[in-house]
């Protein structure tokens, strides 16, 4: 018994504690929770904001850089063995004109200070100065960080170029064509939309990240430069399409995967944002509905080869599949469910399969197929942007991509053109025959097989 009142008294004087430490913690996690929504106020728009902001430029351009890669093994793989050390030779050069251009005058060409004739053309010509180092730019992120996420893009647009051509272009012609679309070409139609032109202040245009500022500016250019230069001897001869196989399957397949990995830079980064849990949440659902775009765009191209082909499946019809479904969602990567954008890029990888034998039967020769998985694939990406995005209009949608193409196709024209009757663009017969590697490279990729 006196056990028990002894427990009744210890419980009666330990009451009052436990109700006052239990009181603290609650206390405690009050003050944590409400610290912790202070600090996250604070630093949406302090120095914390501006680093993630620039990481994320930074990260992301990274590894859209490494998307050169992917164009560079995916186009060495689809041209014949004779012609790989130029296309490599092609992809690293482009790369550095594309950004020498882009800082010279193609920066401040996208992104000018101001506009002139209707948002048509930017004022501000000239190299891109930097920015300052000692402050916090009213940006919310480094100058430089942004200039190199935008620099890498534009290196993107000249790749789609590189593989169209590929095989019958001497390289001196088209490296002059590269700096002219990556400082002139390409930065004209970015300004209309990125650098708040005449798409975007006149008709409400939307891209986010660039189906049609990046991949349609390049699949027009590659398609106006294959219809001038002509195709490849013996492409299209005897009343029928003759194959020319690539070199190294694998290595385009690398490619793809290259490419495939470089999107989540490409998409994700273009979200220009990282300092908000909102932001972060933003460019995790890109990653995902990046993701699903592709693999769509594979399943879709697998399955119609196999329809068409009597259960043949194409390899490079597929690896364009995947191209074709990512180029589809890039317009509007965020909005859409994760399912829409399996949709989105499923449809992509039907049309590059149908859009290949159509090229052929006007003798347009697209070497890598580029033109269907970036231009046909960019116009569906765009025009489909509506439907999950109710800020855009189908209307508006339209004349960004017509505009875009009329642009493009004349001022790649002149170029071409003038290219054509100056220089010239095309190696002779017998060099082509012999292959590139050798008459303009003077270095076989596969001394081995430099017959074949």
């Amino acid at each position: 018994m006196g056990q028990l009142i002894g427990r009744w008294i210890r419980g009666a004087t330990l009451a009052p504690l436990a109700l006052l430490t239990a009181g603290i913690a609650y206390a405690q996690e009050d003050d944590v929770a409400a610290r912790l929504a202070a600090l996250e106020e604070a630093v949406s728009g302090s120095a914390s904001a501006y680093v993630d902001n620039s990481y994320l430029f930074l990260i992301g351009g990274l590894i859209v850089m490494f998307m050169a890669a992917g164009f560079c093994m995916l186009e060495a793989g689809l041209v014949r063995s004779k012609n790989a050390a130029m296309q490599a030779t092609k992809n690293v050069t482009l790369f550095a004109v594309a950004g020498l251009m882009f800082w010279v005058v193609g920066y401040n060409m996208a992104y000018p200070a101001e506009t002139t004739l209707m948002g048509l053309l930017g004022k501000t010509p000239g190299p891109w100065s930097g920015g300052d180092l000692s402050v916090e730019s009213d940006g919310g992120y480094a100058p430089a960080s942004d200039w190199f996420f935008q620099m890498v893009f534009v290196a993107t647009a000249a790749s789609i170029v590189s593989g169209t051509v590929a095989e019958r272009i001497k390289i001196w012609p088209f490296l002059i064509f590269t700096a002219v679309l990556t400082a002139f070409i390409y930065p004209i139609v970015a300004s209309w939309e990125w650098g708040g032109g005449y798409l975007d202040s006149e008709w409400g245009f939307s891209d986010f990240a660039g189906s049609t500022l990046v991949h349609s500016t390049g699949g027009w250019a590659a398609l106006t430069g294959a219809i001038i230069i002509g195709a490849r001897k013996g492409k299209y001869s005897g009343g029928h399409v003759n194959p020319m196989p690539g070199s190294n399957i694998p290595l385009a397949a690398l490619g793809t995967f290259i490419l495939w990995f470089g999107w989540f830079g490409f998409n994700g980064a273009s979200q220009l944002a990282a300092g908000t849990a909102a932001d972060i949440n933003s460019v995790a659902q890109i990653f995902a509905n990046t993701n699903m775009a592709a693999v769509g765009g594979v399943l879709a191209a697998m399955v119609t080869t196999a329809i068409l082909y009597k259960g043949k499946l194409d390899a490079t019809m597929i690896f364009n599949g995947a191209i074709g479904g990512l180029v589809s969602i890039t317009a509007e990567p965020l909005a859409p469910s994760m399912g829409l954008s399996v949709l989105i890029g499923a449809v992509g990888g039907v049309l590059v399969v149908v859009s290949v034998p159509l090229l052929d039967k006007f003798k347009i020769d697209d070497v890598v197929g580029a033109i269907p998985a970036h231009l046909v694939c960019g116009i569906w990406g765009t025009m489909i942007v509506p439907l999950s995005n109710g800020d855009a209009s189908y209307l508006g949608q339209l004349v960004g991509v017509a505009l875009t193409g009329v642009f493009v196709v004349v001022a790649s024209s002149v170029i071409w053109l003038a290219l054509k009757f100056t220089l010239g663009v095309r190696p002779s017969e017998e060099d082509e025959e012999m292959g590139l590697d050798r008459a303009e490279i003077g270095l076989e990729a596969y001394p081995e097989f430099s017959n074949r």
